[in-house]
């Protein structure tokens, strides 16, 4: 592979990962309970909660190029059915409520990744996330928190930069800001279909796969191939140039 100049990641199933915690975490049902002040059971709001989660996760899958924003995805999947009040309640707090949902007090970082981190940084690479999530805020909170935020030149996220991957653009929005060539920049996601195609699209001058969970859904023929594939972040790391 060529030597890198700069090196983008995926947060979810790269650099960080959690067991699910479900559609519906209760603290989030209890919230919008509050919220539109009883207007639906805990009930009612968890099963919208679920089917709204399993209607976001379907439209995703179709790789729409554009990303929604907080509000459309609160009123598209989760509150239609909703009295009008109710709905309002929630379109006014569509942001909050949306880094709640992101939220998991289990991320972890995957195994290696801050020496994968480190060892990039010291051989002078810059850093970038580029990652499709409901809310960027969530994430680069949880990256600042352990202790590896502030090794990230910029962080490039869906719902900010209104696009999503496979769309070319978020790595492209990354190395603009990083001002090196997309051609000389490595990219690392766990997806073939949405990480692998993305830097093909762009141009990527190479694509690692990072296998987690989600990698082994995927059937890897239907795909492009990755340049490399790594099971955690020291395989990251032995792959950085010395």
């Amino acid at each position: 592979m060529i030597t890198p100049a700069a090196l983008l990641l995926d947060f979810g199933g790269v650099l960080a990962d959690s067991p699910s915690p479900g559609a519906a975490p209760p603290e989030l049902v209890l919230r919008l309970y509050n919220l539109t002040e009883g207007r639906l059971t805990p009930g009612e709001i968890s099963r919208a909660l679920t089917a709204g989660s399993d209607a976001y996760a379907a439209w995703r899958d179709l790789d729409e190029p554009a990303e929604l924003g907080h509000e459309e995805v609160w009123s598209r999947f989760v509150t239609p059915s909703w009295p009008l009040a109710a709905q309002e309640a929630v379109r006014l707090n569509a942001t909050r409520l949306s880094y709640d949902w992101t939220w998991r007090s289990t991320w972890a970082l995957r195994p290696g990744i801050p020496e994968a981190l480190h060892a990039a940084r010291a051989i002078g690479l810059p850093l970038a996330v580029v990652s499709n999530t409901l809310c960027g805020a969530a994430h680069r909170d949880f990256l600042a928190n352990a202790g590896v935020g502030s090794l990230f030149t910029t962080q490039i996220y869906s719902d900010e930069a209104g696009v999503r991957k496979p769309n070319p653009e978020m790595i492209w929005h990354a190395v603009r800001t990083l001002s090196v060539p997309t051609e000389a920049c490595w990219y690392v996601g766990d997806s073939y279909r949405r990480d692998i195609a993305c830097a093909r699209r762009a141009g990527a001058g190479a694509a690692i796969l990072f296998r987690s969970p989600r990698t082994a859904k995927e059937i890897p023929a239907d795909h492009p191939e990755p340049d490399a594939i790594v099971d955690d972040g020291f395989g990251l790391r032995d792959l950085l140039p010395v």
